[in-house]
């Protein structure tokens, strides 16, 4: 890197030029360290000692530090490190209240779930599954438009998710059924009208009026004030079954003795103005849908409902019996062709065989379920969750 010549002295030019004498050839000066300081800054440096004649052969000695060049330190390089996957997101544990609650739904839904779970056992990912997969869910009266659906879903996931065993097939189908569920889930809103408005139809026996207690107290929970209407003159002793739920959740009611279920509906909604209530429940008759001259009565109580407040009725909805299976299915057609559906209610999903109704209402006529019942208490209406009831169907 760098070199070092000697400078020969100069010649007289009155000395007449002797003989070239053998110039001795010098050895090398000694290489310098670039980080020597003397390399630098001009300091002295160690004079080269001429070799000995006819050296002996040693060992070589150890180099001088001055006299090695020392290699610069490598500067580390930094590699870069692939991101680490990002850890599994915790699965949400439910809360508290939520947690009884799918106790008991996995024991209301275990007859249906029983029928369908039990294709599992000792299964072979093969068409014998599919078909006995088939079987289970009709006897269920998932429906056939829905079981197609389902079964044709469950073969596309089996097929993305490779599974090889039978346990993993039934992990998938209550996904698909959840997916299914889920255009159904949707939460009844309270406050964007004062009051809101709630007609609540359904056919004998259903437990519709059991059903408006529990909303009542479902509603009372939230911190909602409610008003009751007893529209229901035509069944007897309705009027004194929801004057005891009125009693029971401490909350007012609106009733006529005979009257003319419109008018009491037309006051109740005038009271909840002139109260302030938040929430208005209308109880109207048990009717079947063939019974014209008692649907055109509803329609009635609707139109009348609207000259009290001409946003109202704001919910219309339809109490189900989860035990009648694909009989609710042909109520939800006839009530919401006859007065557009807003909400279900499915009552009595607990020890039925039949739950799977539910898919073939989201199949064919996904009107939203807004509350599921599983038993008799206050307590046993619950808001509808898809991956709550899927995941209790399965078992």
């Amino acid at each position: 890197m760098f070199s070092f010549f000697k400078k020969k002295p100069p010649a007289d030019s009155d000395t007449p030029a002797a003989a070239p004498a053998e110039t001795p050839v010098e050895p090398p000066a000694p290489a310098r360290s670039l980080l020597s300081p003397s390399s630098w800054f001009g300091g002295k440096t160690a004079e080269a000692t001429p070799p000995a004649a006819a050296p002996a052969p040693a060992a070589p000695a150890a180099p001088s530090p001055v006299d090695v060049p020392v290699p610069a330190a490598e500067t580390p390089v930094a590699v870069p490190v692939p991101p680490s996957p990002p850890p599994p997101a915790p699965v949400e544990a439910p809360p508290p209240e939520r947690s009884g609650w799918l106790g008991k739904l996995k024991t209301g839904l275990r007859k249906t779930g029983n029928s369908i779970t039990a294709a599992f056992v000792n299964a072979q990912i093969d068409d014998t599954l599919y078909e006995e997969l088939e079987e289970a869910l009709l006897m269920a009266d998932t429906g056939v438009k829905a079981t197609e659906y389902l079964l044709e879903d469950l073969r596309r996931r089996v097929r993305s998710n490779m599974a090889t065993e039978a346990s993993q097939v039934k992990v998938l189908l209550a996904d698909a059924i959840a997916d299914l569920l889920r255009p159904l889930e949707k939460e009844l809103v309270i406050g964007k009208h004062t009051p809101t408005v709630v007609m609540v139809a359904g056919v004998n026996g259903a437990g519709k009026t059991t059903s408006i207690g529990k909303l009542t107290k479902h509603l009372s929970n939230e911190g909602a004030s409610v008003l009751l209407a007893a529209a229901d003159t035509f069944r007897a002793a309705a009027r004194e079954q929801l004057l005891v739920w009125a009693d029971r959740n401490t909350v007012e009611i609106v009733s006529q003795e005979g009257g003319d279920p419109a008018a009491v509906s037309f006051d109740a909604v005038n009271a909840g103005k002139a109260r302030g209530k938040d929430v208005v429940l209308v109880d109207t008759a048990g009717r079947l849908p063939t019974q014209l001259h008692l649907m055109d009565e509803l329609k009635k109580i609707k139109r009348v409902v609207t000259r009290a407040d001409a946003t109202a009725p704001h919910e219309l909805l339809l109490v189900i019996d989860g035990n009648t299976g694909q009989n609710a299915l042909a109520q939800v057609r006839a009530f919401d062709e006859a007065l557009g559906l807003t909400g279900l209610v499915i009552t009595k999903l607990d020890g039925t065989a039949k739950g799977g109704v539910l898919c073939a209402i989201a199949r064919e006529r996904p009107i939203p379920v807004y509350f599921i019942g599983v038993g008799e208490k206050l307590e046993d209406l619950e808001t509808f969750k898809a991956r709550e009831f899927a995941q209790a169907l399965m078992g």
